[in-house]
């Protein structure tokens, strides 16, 4: 029982500088210090205040502690054997740490979409949904601020992923640290997107923060974590999406100025 402690503490105490360092250093170049420069890529004109801050951080601790305990039946307890994780690299081609991480991304994804809309539904929001949209002008703290009962619905996707496809250790660590920096872009508050991307292929397949601060400010729609594909499939994306992901960077980029020289 005491091992077992110690190994739940190691990982919460890891998780928790993930969300620290991943969250903390955005918050301070957008917020703290640079943020006269960055005015033009704010998408709410409003700022939050420290008591959101707060909130966000004391029960984003909460779910780290969630997804401590998810991990730590998943890794290390008889339940691994239920799953797909494998001890050694040279048991799968190297390419396949990429593409399972890929492959666990959309995973995600599909699962978020569809958790999400369910925790929508009236007869959930309040006992499971409604913390998490508190924030309605969202900044990184916010990326895992939700209640007790949500975490346990979202740490469960890593059960899902394990017992689907195969994942290293190494895989299951990449997709800890990559879906949470997306997560904290969704949260940022601010577009950072280049200039280059409206007109790229990827825009029709990735979210932005404009994407997910939408749904925070409207409550509806944009139910998507990674990519558009279900919210463009099912219509459930915010009609005026692209008039305001343009209006933003249009902003940044003063491009109705040029457009007029």
């Amino acid at each position: 029982m005491e091992h077992s402690l110690k190994i739940i503490g190691g990982t919460f105490t890891l998780l928790t500088l993930r969300y620290f360092v991943l969250a903390g250093i955005p918050f301070l170049i957008f917020y703290l210090v640079f943020t006269p420069y960055f005015a033009k890529s704010k998408i709410q004109p409003k700022n939050a205040i420290n008591k959101d801050f707060i909130r966000e951080i004391l029960h984003s601790l909460q779910s780290t502690a969630v997804f401590a305990l998810v991990s730590y039946l998943v890794l290390r307890t008889p339940f691994r054997s239920y799953t797909l994780v494998y001890d050694h690299l040279a048991d799968y081609p190297g390419w396949w740490v990429v593409t399972s991480l890929v492959l666990s991304l959309v995973i995600h994804d599909t699962y978020f979409y569809w958790l999400h809309r369910l925790l929508h539904h009236k007869q959930l929001f309040r006992l499971t949904h409604l913390l998490h949209h508190r924030s309605t002008n969202p900044s990184p703290w916010t990326s895992y601020s939700f209640s007790f009962l949500e975490s346990l619905a979202e740490g469960a996707v890593l059960v899902v992923i394990a017992c689907l496809i195969p994942m290293h250790a190494l895989t299951i660590v990449l997709f800890a640290v990559v879906g949470f920096v997306i997560n904290v872009y969704g949260h940022l508050g601010y577009e950072i997107a280049p200039r280059w991307f409206r007109h790229s292929f990827l825009f029709d397949i990735l979210n932005t923060s404009v994407h997910h601060n939408l749904h925070h400010s409207k409550f509806k729609g944009n139910y998507g974590l990674y990519f558009r594909f279900w919210d463009r499939l099912l219509k459930t994306e915010y009609p005026d999406y692209v008039d305001e992901y343009d209006r933003i960077q249009a902003k940044r980029f003063d491009t109705a100025k040029s457009a007029s020289i």
